[in-house]
């Protein structure tokens, strides 16, 4: 019965939260559907491009969702299953829905550009450039972590070389459908933009679709090494980046959101159906304790957890993308503020998932996260020896890595922007308008190979040493992302207090963990017990300094910036009183 309970008020609380909190921030920051949106008004058929509703919420949800809302619910339950579940559903409503609805307005107001570009208007050029330096790093370990998990999800061991294999094992058949999904998408992408098929049919065709390439795909699967498998992520990321959202980007992840969706039903459907059959028993406690391999609960607990709760991946991708796509400003709340709660929602189920298996997952009988939450769910219809037991299982690693994929191509665009973005000027849109080298390295290719490379190369090394530092790095980016907002809403003289809260909390959370990673490097470092292999101790220790100088020296020129504002204010407030008198 807790299995379902948990879920039941989590959907309850969350709902709640969405038309309480959800609209009075949208009056207090005063969300006007007839203004028009950059998405109309910079129409240019390659990034700015106008999608329905239901189009972009897929589009941002699969984006944003990546693997963060599973493994790290999954990881932080070893504190229990009470912490992590006021974290995930209140942190949602009151942390994470704020950052995200308040970046994607933000960006709508100027011009759909970057957080980056936000915080040249409100701090400075020298904070939009300290930002978007910053905001590649995390991508970077964003492209990394997930390079990681795809291409763990989909190569054989020990093979050379790739060839078609029958009776596939799951990694081979989640490589087949997934491959097979993005022609699909593809297809899609060109019926619905360029013969003009309604949106209605083109969501019926591309079902049946997806229904056949998951029965290929269960039959024949792709055999290919795991080096392998980078290098065709890395071709894969680096083309779709490049190319105008509609034939990919839109189409896959709007395609994507109904695998993902489905995946969500069933794993509800699952907690009911073990509910009266006890299939499988919820054995995590209600309190573990305050410390464990993880860390103290604080702040290991609220950055551990990253995108249930909060992430700061969520403010690039609000502003490099869905911002662009935003037919009407009145849906903004729906795409910034329900797609958070929506994979808040999604934490639950994870934490319920593993609830099922918590024993060996404990134990560390799984290989990742991914694969206790898939054997979670498929433990809720049946034992592991039964057929039903094995389809489920695959279809939930299918859309775990399709969370995975999605964000891949959306990091790599956003990383492109913002490579553009750092070296144009005030004025300047596209690299034909800067001259000399900058035109050069601002040019799209330019800023899509750094990404795809840098990730790429950091991607084939041990998941354990990006994901640690991932998390921190991730949960940092929120704060100045609110803290870029909350500077934003004061300019346009709309309430901002809401915002002070989770900034600060988020700061300091993430310094805490970061200090904490470099101290205990350093100690490690000095006194020799560091385990092999070093590289991966030096790569977290030099990441963490620079994460924290940059931070540090970002929030000192925006506590600089609060200053003058409230010099500003006061003076004014003066000048008003003068002329009431």
């Amino acid at each position: 019965m807790l299995p379902l309970i948990i879920v039941a008020t989590a959907i309850a609380i969350l709902s709640i939260g969405y038309v309480t909190y959800g609209g009075w921030l949208s009056k207090q920051w005063g969300v006007d559907p007839e203004r028009t949106t950059p998405a109309v008004e910079f129409a240019d058929g390659v990034d700015y491009v106008a999608a329905p509703p239901v189009v972009l919420m897929g589009h941002h949800f699969a984006s944003i969702a990546g693997v963060g809302p599973i493994n790290g619910p999954i990881q932080a339950s070893l504190f229990g299953w009470v912490p992590v579940f006021l974290w995930c559903v209140l942190g949602g409503i009151f942390v994470g829905g704020v950052h995200d609805f308040g970046a994607l307005l933000a960006s709508i107001r100027h011009d759909g550009k970057s957080i980056g570009e936000v915080i040249g208007v409100t701090i400075g050029p020298k904070g939009k450039k300290l930002f978007i330096v910053f905001a590649l790093l995390v991508l970077t370990l964003v492209v990394a972590s997930f390079v990681n998990v795809v291409s763990g999800t989909f190569f054989t061991p020990d093979v050379e070389g790739i060839t078609l294999v029958t009776n596939p094992t799951g990694n081979q058949s989640t490589a087949m459908i997934s491959s097979l999904f993005l022609l699909l998408a593809v297809i899609y992408g060109v019926l619905a933009n360029k013969v003009g098929l309604h949106l209605g049919p083109a969501t019926v065709l591309g079902t049946i679709g997806i229904v056949g390439a998951i029965v290929i795909g269960m039959k024949v699967g792709i055999s290919m090494g795991r080096f392998g498998w980078i290098i065709v992520i890395a071709g894969y990321i680096t083309v779709a980046s490049l190319l105008p959202v509609w034939i990919v980007l839109q189409p896959r992840d709007y395609l994507s959101s109904y695998l993902l969706y489905s995946m969500m039903g069933v794993a509800i459907l699952g907690i009911m159906f073990t509910n009266f059959t006890r299939t499988a028993e919820f054995h995590i406690p209600a309190l573990t304790g305050f410390s464990n391999d993880l860390g103290y609960m604080f702040p290991a607990l609220f950055i551990t957890v990253a995108c249930g709760a909060c992430s700061g991946f969520h403010s690039l991708v609000a502003t490099g993308t869905s911002s662009k796509q935003l037919k009407n400003e009145e849906d903004a709340r729906i795409i910034g503020y329900g797609a958070m709660l929506v994979e808040s929602l999604l934490a639950i189920i994870a934490l319920v998932a593993v609830g099922m298996v918590f024993d060996k997952y404990k134990a560390g009988e799984f290989g990742s996260p991914s694969v206790a939450f898939a054997s979670g769910i498929a433990l809720m219809f049946g034992t592991d020896a039964t057929g039903i037991y094995r389809i489920i299982y695959a279809l939930v690693t299918l859309a775990a890595s399709t969370f995975a994929l999605t964000s891949l191509d959306t990091g790599t665009r956003l990383g492109r922007f913002m490579v553009s973005e750092l070296f144009l000027k005030e004025g300047e849109v596209t690299y034909k308008d800067a001259t000399g080298i900058r035109s050069i390295l601002a040019h799209p290719l330019v800023g899509t190979a750094f990404i795809v490379i840098a990730g790429c190369t950091i991607g084939g090394l041990s998941l354990s040493q990006i994901w640690s530092l991932f998390g921190a790095a991730n949960q940092l980016l929120a704060g100045v992302s609110l803290m870029a907002i909350a500077f934003w809403l004061s300019e346009m003289g709309r309430k901002r207090n809401m915002l002070y809260g989770p900034m600060i909390f988020m700061l300091i959370a993430t310094l805490t963990s970061l200090s904490h990673t470099i101290i205990s490097k350093i100690k490690g470092l000095i006194k020799g017990t560091l385990t092999a292999p070093m590289w991966g101790h030096w790569f977290q220790l030099i990441f963490a300094i620079a994460m924290v100088v940059m931070a540090v020296i970002l929030v000192i020129e925006g506590f600089h910036k609060y200053g003058e504002m409230k010099k500003v204010e006061r003076i004014t407030d003066g000048d008003v009183e003068e002329d009431e008198e």
